[in-house]
C-alpha cells in the first residue's frame, strides 16, 4: 500500500489518501473504510446524453464521486471491496443524494475521511504502508487429485489456486490409468508453483500432505526442473519443506503451521507467530486455566486489573457497526499496550484467526493467575 496524502486534525479527524498495490492491501482497505466514512475514488458512469433532435447517446464516462459509507463487500476472490453509498458532492454526472457503489481495485488510489482515526486504525495504515510485510511464505496443501496453492502473508491466506484433477483408482493388474492421471495432476500442480510462487519475496514453500503424496510431488517437480532446466525452481530446491497433512483442504494448513518441527523454518513470518501464541493460550487453559482467559466479558475485568501479559484480538470485532463496542475494542488494546502488555492482532482470513473467533474473537494469557474470574465463570453456570 502507498499512502500519497496524510492530514489529521487535533481531534483525530482526517483525511488519508491510499494507493493498493497488492492483493493484500484490499483486505487492509477492507479493515479501514467503516459506515459512516466518507470515500472518494474515481468510477464509471454510464451517461446518456440527448441531442437537439432528440436521438440519444450513451457514453461511459470516469468521473470521481464522493459518498458516504453504508455497505461494504468485500470479494477476496477477485480482492476487490464494493462500497455503497450516497453522493454527498456535486457532480455533473451524479446527482445528490443518489446511491452509488465504488469498486476500489488494485492500483485505483482512494481518499479516506474519518470523524475520527483511532490507533487501531492509524497502526492498520502502518502496517498496510510497511514495505517488509509481504507473502513470504508459501503453501501447497495436497491430496490425491486435490490441492491448494495459498501464499501466507501478515494478514491472510490467498488461494491462489485450487486445483481438482479426477484420478482413477487402482485396479488389480490395472495401475496405468491411475498413474497416467496422478501424473497429469502433478504437472497441473507445478504449472501452479510456478505462477504463483514469487521466489524473490518467499522464504519458505511448504509441501503437505497425508501419506506420501507430497513426496511423490516434490520428486516429479525436481524431475521435471531437471528436464526443463528452470534454474529458479533448482536454485530455490532448499526453500522446500515436506510436511505431514490431515487433508488436502485449506483448513490443515493450520496444524500444518502449528507443527513444532515447522518453527525454525518459520520463524519469520507472522503467521507462525500467531498460531504459536494460541497453542501457548490452549497450553495454559489446560494445565493454568485462572492465567487464561476468553470472552469480552472476561478478558475486559483482566484488563482493569492490569493483569494481561498477552492480548489476542480478531480483527472482526473492528468491523462491527456500532461505534461504542469498536471504541471500547481500542481502548481495551491501548490500555494493555501501556500497561506493557503484547498485543496480536489475529486477521480472520487465516486459519489462526478463524480458530479465536469460535472463543468468541478475544483471548488472553495473564501475568498472574486470577480465581476470582473463574469464581465468577463457575457461579453463573450454578445460576443457570
Amino acid at each position: 500500500m502507498k499512502l500519497t496524502h496524510k492530514y489529521l486534525e487535533k481531534d483525530g479527524s482526517g483525511s488519508v489518501t491510499l494507493v493498493p498495490e497488492e492483493p493484500e492491501d484490499m483486505w487492509h482497505a477492507y479493515n479501514l473504510v467503516g459506515e459512516g466514512d466518507t470515500l472518494r475514488s474515481t468510477t464509471i458512469r454510464k451517461v446518456t446524453t440527448e441531442s437537439a433532435t432528440g436521438s440519444t447517446a450513451s457514453n461511459r464516462i470516469r468521473t470521481t464521486l464522493t459518498i458516504q459509507v453504508e455497505d461494504i463487500d468485500f470479494d477476496t476472490q477477485a480482492c476487490m471491496l464494493r462500497v455503497k453509498g450516497r453522493n454527498i458532492q456535486e457532480n455533473q454526472y451524479v446527482k445528490m443524494g443518489a446511491y452509488h457503489t465504488l469498486d476500489l481495485e488494485l492500483n485505483r488510489k482512494f481518499t479516506l475521511v474519518k470523524a475520527c482515526w483511532d490507533s487501531i486504525a492509524l497502526d492498520r495504515i502502518d502496517l498496510a504502508c510497511d514495505p517488509t510485510q509481504h507473502a513470504d511464505l508459501a503453501a501447497v496443501v495436497m491430496q490425491e487429485g486435490l490441492a491448494h496453492v495459498c501464499l501466507v502473508t501478515s494478514s491472510m491466506t490467498l488461494v491462489r489456486a485450487k486445483l481438482e484433477v479426477n484420478i482413477p483408482r487402482k485396479r488389480k493388474g490395472m495401475c496405468s490409468q491411475h498413474d497416467k492421471g496422478l501424473e497429469k495432476f502433478f504437472e497441473t500442480v507445478y504449472q501452479a508453483v510456478i505462477r504463483h510462487v514469487n521466489f524473490d519475496i518467499v522464504k519458505c514453500v511448504l509441501i503437505a500432505s497425508p501419506g506420501f503424496v507430497k513426496d511423490q510431488f516434490y520428486e516429479y517437480m525436481f524431475q521435471q526442473a531437471l528436464k526443463l532446466d528452470n534454474k529458479t525452481l533448482l536454485e530455490n530446491k532448499h526453500l522446500f519443506v515436506l510436511v505431514h497433512a490431515s487433508s488436502g483442504f485449506k483448513h490443515s494448513l493450520k496444524e500444518v503451521l502449528a507443527d513444532p518441527g515447522m518453527a525454525s523454518k518459520l520463524a519469520n513470518t507472522k503467521a507462525a507467530g500467531e498460531v504459536k501464541c494460541l497453542e501457548q493460550f490452549h497450553s495454559m487453559l489446560m494445565n493454568e486455566p485462572n492465567k487464561a482467559f476468553y470472552g469480552i466479558k472476561h478478558v475486559m475485568k483482566a484488563s482493569q486489573a492490569q493483569a494481561i501479559d498477552t492480548l489476542m484480538i480478531s480483527d472482526t470485532l473492528f468491523r462491527c457497526n456500532d461505534v461504542a463496542k469498536r471504541k471500547s475494542f481500542v481502548e481495551l488494546v491501548d490500555n494493555v499496550r501501556d500497561n506493557g502488555g503484547e498485543v496480536r492482532m489475529f486477521s480472520s482470513q487465516h486459519p489462526s484467526g478463524e480458530q479465536l473467533d469460535q472463543l468468541s474473537g478475544i483471548a488472553a494469557i495473564l501475568r498472574f493467575p486470577m480465581e476470582e474470574l473463574d469464581e465468577e465463570e463457575e457461579d453463573s453456570s450454578d445460576e443457570d
